[in-house]
């Protein structure tokens, strides 16, 4: 079934999400794309947002063939395969590799001047995006929380494909999907609005997340939050 959108996609979610709240949690969200999803799973589960700054690796002239996916901290994921397949040399992947690693820390130093990035250590992580396709910035996102020593890596999104969503368990210790069609194309086609997700809109919604975390929930609030 068709998500109306990102933030109904968020909300559906969230019910499968519940178990993993508390207050070491924090929720990295997927920029952009992700973000709207990830602001609703935080701001059901009063959990600081943050974001996991990737950057996906496609071969030149084939945006569709993902090979790989470059992260902060230096993380990478690369599948060596397929750039044999698609005749990427060693000194094109290199320029490849480089322009995404900046890519990264353009957008990773925008981000910080909104928020401090937050610590994740030892605390449960929760990254959050709109989908999956191939699985290559999913795999980073996950091996970034590793790195950052996440005590527990969970990785959710309302769509993916079966293969990629599959292949997750052996980056993450848990995975939530909650629709893997047999049939699936790409991200967009399970979204009935799939609005391109401007960074600006991102910041917009880190901010929002933080000031509704500091914010102490009202009576009728806090009771909702409970009857759910």
């Amino acid at each position: 079934m068709p998500f109306l959108d990102r933030r109904e996609a968020g909300r559906r979610l969230v019910e499968r999400l519940r178990a993993f709240g508390g207050p070491d949690t924090v929720v990295l969200g997927v920029p952009c794309g992700g973000i709207p999803v990830a602001y609703e799973v935080a701001t059901a589960l009063r959990a600081p947002l943050d974001v996991a700054v990737v950057h996906k690796l496609e071969v030149p002239g084939r945006p569709r063939l993902v090979f790989g996916a470059a992260a902060e901290c230096g993380v990478r994921v690369i599948d060596d395969e397929l750039l044999v397949r698609a005749f990427v040399g060693p000194a094109e992947r290199a320029r490849l590799e480089r322009d995404a690693r900046e890519a990264v820390l353009r957008r990773a130093a925008r981000f910080r001047r909104i928020q401090e990035r937050l610590p994740v250590a030892g605390r449960t992580v929760l990254l959050v995006d709109d989908g999956v396709a191939t699985g290559a910035t999913a795999r980073a996102a996950c091996l970034l929380a590793r790195k950052r020593q996440a005590g527990r890596v969970v990785f959710a999104t309302p769509v993916g494909s079966c293969r990629p969503i599959r292949a997750l368990s052996a980056a993450a210790d848990n995975v939530i999907c909650l629709e893997t069609p047999a049939l699936f194309h790409s991200i967009g086609q399970w979204y009935r609005s799939f609005d391109q997700v401007t960074e600006a809109t991102a910041c917009q919604l880190l901010e929002r997340a933080d000031e509704r975390l500091r914010t102490p929930p009202t009576q009728p609030a806090l009771k909702q939050v409970l009857d759910n």
